[in-house]
Parts: structure tokens; sequence; C-alpha cells
């Protein structure tokens, strides 16, 4: 029979400086964590979440490092721990780290209600040619039903939040796959963002039934193909899918359940709401406000994506047409405010190119809350 997994403590810190570490660090000093239970991160940068924004490597780099001397595990071990860094804390976002770690079971709330569970997995090498075609969503979703397992969830309608960080293209990886003779789609490096963020949201939607597997022809430009729990970053640091599954299972205790919803455009703040009663907070007044939560939301994470129309609500706004400032950091400008203005909290996470994220022009939004 297999085992249950153990259950899982959820703690938002904040990150004051791009190296900083020591919110993590206090977390371990105090005990409200071990080291060598932290099974994932997520969290946001603040750098210009492009193609170079070396704050993602610094601040993965300062996490690591804390792990490394607050534990005992060998450091290729603590490398394999999933640490998904999205760049770009424009307007309101703070910088802040979501950090995941396992417990005793002995030492929390005993439940047989759904309470959070998390799994992750690396998949095979994407390699520079699979971004935006079918193999890299196959290899995806294979990767998404390893880490459901270790999750131990086994039905699809109970995983609420998929979070991955993949490759995108380089001058150097383009270069590269030529060099073996292969071709790449696109050549713009900034572009190949958006397309590894899409194409592994195919996969995550493959994985969990969400829909078919696609044709390489609606990659990236079907838009009635989307996932909605999908939340995918892409950068330089690696060659892999990280992906790191959350869902909820029975039995297994603790103080957390996750749940989700979309947001439907970038105003969409009942969206947000509608989350978080999803995952627990059913107690809440029909008109809610920041203070009805009570401090019992862990953290809100969404995608967002600037409306292909140009429009928001029949209303006309400039985003994809300026030449000034990039519309990824307007609309994250954005959703963060209205997000932040449920939560009360500006720490929290939006990431933008969300193409097959949710419905187009809006977004995936996963709260993780003690009901």
């Amino acid at each position: 029979m297999a085992t249950s997994p153990p259950p899982v403590e959820v703690h938002k810190v904040p990150i004051e400086s791009v190296s900083d570490a020591s919110g993590l660090a206090r977390l371990l000093d105090e005990g409200a964590i071990e080291a060598d239970r932290v099974i994932a991160v997520i969290g946001k940068t603040e750098g210009n979440g492009g193609v170079n924004d070396y704050t993602r490597i610094i601040a993965d780099r300062a996490f690591r490092e804390v792990l490394e001397a607050r534990g005992s595990r060998a450091p290729e071990d603590i490398k394999q721990i999933p640490i998904v860094w999205s760049g770009g804390t424009d307007g309101v976002i703070s910088p802040h780290a979501t950090v995941f770690a396992t417990t005793d079971p002995d030492k929390v709330p005993q439940t047989d209600d759904p309470r959070l569970s998390v799994g992750y997995a690396m998949s095979e090498q994407i390699l520079p040619e699979d971004i935006g075609r079918i193999p890299m969503v196959e290899k995806v979703a294979a990767g998404v039903k390893i880490a459901m397992e270790r999750a131990g969830i086994t039905d699809p309608a109970d995983v609420h939040y998929v979070q991955t960080k993949t490759p995108l293209l380089t001058l150097e990886t383009i270069t590269e796959a030529r060099s073996r003779g292969k071709d790449v789609w696109t050549e713009d490096t900034f572009k190949s963002m958006d397309v590894s963020n899409s194409t592994t949201a195919l996969g995550i939607a493959v994985a969990l039934g969400e829909i078919d597997m696609p044709v390489a022809e609606q990659i990236h430009k079907d838009l009635s193909l989307y996932s909605s729990v999908a939340s995918c970053s892409s950068g330089v640091e690696l060659d892999q899918a990280q992906i790191v599954v959350l869902g909820n299972v029975r039995g297994i205790g603790g103080r957390f359940r996750i749940g989700h919803s979309v947001m439907k455009d970038a105003l969409d703040a009942d969206g947000v709401w509608a989350a978080i009663r999803n995952a627990g907070l059913d107690d809440l007044p029909e008109r809610p406000h920041p203070s009805d939560l009570k401090g019992r939301v862990a953290n809100v994470f969404c995608k967002c994506e600037a409306d292909p129309s140009g429009r928001v609500r029949d209303r006309r706004n400039i985003m994809l047409d300026d030449s000034d400032v990039h519309w990824h950091r307007q609309i994250k400008s954005c959703v963060g405010g209205v997000v932040a203005s449920v939560t009360g909290d500006p720490a929290v996470f939006v990431s933008v190119a969300a193409v097959h994220q949710g419905p187009s022009g809006g977004g995936p939004v996963i709260a993780i809350v003690e009901p």
C-alpha cells in the first residue's frame, strides 16, 4: 500500500534586497520549519523579468546557500529542490518568497478534510528545438504526472496549481541548435519566454485531462486551449521543466488547503475572491473586504496577459502599442494592484506571459489558505 505524503507547512517571507534570504534563515532558526524538509520555494524577485534578469539567479543562490548551511543535505541534493523565481515586481508587488516544507504529522492538526499536498519533478531535458513544439508538451505532461504521484494525488480534479520553470531561448542555445542542424520556433529570445510558457501550459493541460494533445499549429495560437491551474515561468537558469504540483489530499492533516479559479480579465477581483472561497474560506460575506480574511490567506498566485483585443471591458488601452514600456510590465503592475486590493497584502505572486494559462486576457488565480 502506498505511503501517504506528509503534511505541508507554508510560510511567506519578505525579500528586502536582491540577495536577501534572511526570511528563510529566520524561519529555520526559529524552528518554524526544518531545512532538510524544505521541498519547494516560489517567489518574486525585483529584476526586469526579462531574458537577462540576473536577480533570479542571485536569489536562487542565496536561498540554496541558506538551506545548505542550516541543513544536512548534500549540495547536489539541494540543487534538485524546485526553487521557482518569477522576475519583475512592477507597481506595488513586493519581492517575497513562499516556502513549502513537509512537517511531522504529529505536529499538525489531524483531519479527514482535504489538505495541501505538494509534489515535484524535473522533466527530461528540453532542447532548444523543443520549445514551442509538441516534444516539449509531451515532456512536460510526463513530468506533471510524476509530480502528481509524488504528491499522492490520483484525481486531476484535486490539482489546483502547477507552477513550472522552463528554459527559454538565448543566442547561445539557438546557435547550439543550429550546429546540430536544428531550427527553433523563434529567434526572438524575448518572445521565446512567452512561447516556452505557453507550450508548458499545454503540457499541463494535457496531463490533467483539460485538453487533448494539441497539434503543432495550435501552440501559442489557439487561445481557446488553456489550463485553469497552470502558472508557467521561464528563464536561463535550467534546461529542464521544473514542475511543482499542488493539490489537496484527504487524511494527511495539516493547516493549509488550496483552491483556484480564473480571472476573466485584468480587473476581475471577483475571480480572486472565488479562488479564496474555493480554497476553503466559505464563511466570507457576499461582498467581502480584506479585513474579513483575518490573516488566513497564506498567499495568492496568478498569471496575467494583456488582452490581445487591446480592450478591457470594452474600453481601449494602449499596452500592446506602447513602445516605451513593454506590456509585460504594465499588465503585471495592473493585476498586482487588483490582487493586492483583495488580500490587503502587496506580497502576491503575479506573473506575466499567460498564453494557454486561463482565458485569453485573464489567467488562473490560486489561493492557499488556513480554513
